[in-house]
């Protein structure tokens, strides 16, 4: 059942079915399991001509100062330059590859490339969930409303993002690494949401991660050329107190809701 609502109807119905469990079977704080990886998969649709956004210039900083994560950057710019985890459907890394040619659908890449992923549920202290609005500049699922932050773990980030999960690795430990997912997360927070130095990697709780593909229909149609396929490591933190400052690159509105709020969006025609 742990499917993320990115975007399409189905999507959204099953991430907000996963959320009303998890807001009654597991409260945020207690140590939390880490299952094993679940495989998953949605209908492939077809793909469609490329899009002008190869076309768009890679905007340059011309700052001095060493610049924030995705400082003066535009949604196109961050599609080319940031380099995602690609790994196996068993979550080895196999290399980079940038934001655009991971999330491609194309007659040669039919479901992108797989790729690492985290989505944070934060909670405040009396268990409300915080929700948002993706903004309509971004690329995938624009508009659509999801948990607090879903992005990418990347290359060349100090601390480092890339944890070791090969399956003989995890057999060795005996446990899933998520340094690089909170790590990331932590960097994302700040871009997206203005979250900066009240949450801190120790802060998450790593629960699980999972395999999924979904194609971004709902923007564009069934022709879609773009869509989701990932490995994807979820976040929990509850955290009191925590100032916003939303980004409208990549957030148009913020929710905080209770379970009760979370369940009447499923009766909701405007969020179907």
């Amino acid at each position: 059942l742990l499917l993320m609502l990115f975007a399409a109807r189905q999507f959204c119905t099953i991430l907000l079915s996963l959320t009303l469990i998890l807001f009654i079977e597991s409260p945020v704080g207690n140590s939390l399991c880490t299952p094993p990886i679940m495989l998953r998969s949605f209908s492939l649709p077809t793909t469609a001509t490329a899009t002008a956004l190869r076309r768009l210039p890679i905007r340059l900083l011309s700052s001095t100062k060493s610049p924030s994560y995705g400082e003066g950057l535009s949604q196109e710019d961050m599609m080319k330059n940031d380099m995602l985890i690609t790994t196996t459907p068993h979550d080895a890394v196999l290399g980079p590859a940038s934001k655009y040619a991971a999330h491609g659908f194309s007659p040669s890449s039919p479901r992108g490339r797989v790729h690492r992923a985290f989505s944070v549920f934060l909670f405040d202290e009396g268990g409300r969930m915080l929700i948002t609005q993706r903004a309509e500049a971004k690329i995938t699922f624009p508009k659509v409303w999801t948990n607090a932050c879903c992005s990418h773990q990347i290359y060349g980030q100090e601390p480092p993002e890339v944890d070791d999960n090969d399956p003989d690795s995890v057999l060795a430990r005996g446990r899933v690494e998520s340094a690089g997912a909170k790590r990331g997360a932590v960097r994302k927070l700040k871009h997206e949401l203005g979250v900066d130095g009240c949450l801190e990697e120790a802060d998450f709780h790593f629960l699980t991660r999972f395999h999924y593909w979904a194609s971004d229909t709902r923007t564009y149609g069934p022709e879609t050329e773009w869509g989701e396929h990932e490995i994807d490591y979820i976040l929990f933190a509850r955290k009191g107190g925590v100032n916003l400052s939303l980004n409208p690159e990549e957030v148009a509105d913020i929710k905080w809701v209770t379970k009760g709020e979370l369940r009447s969006m499923f009766e909701d025609p405007e969020l179907q």
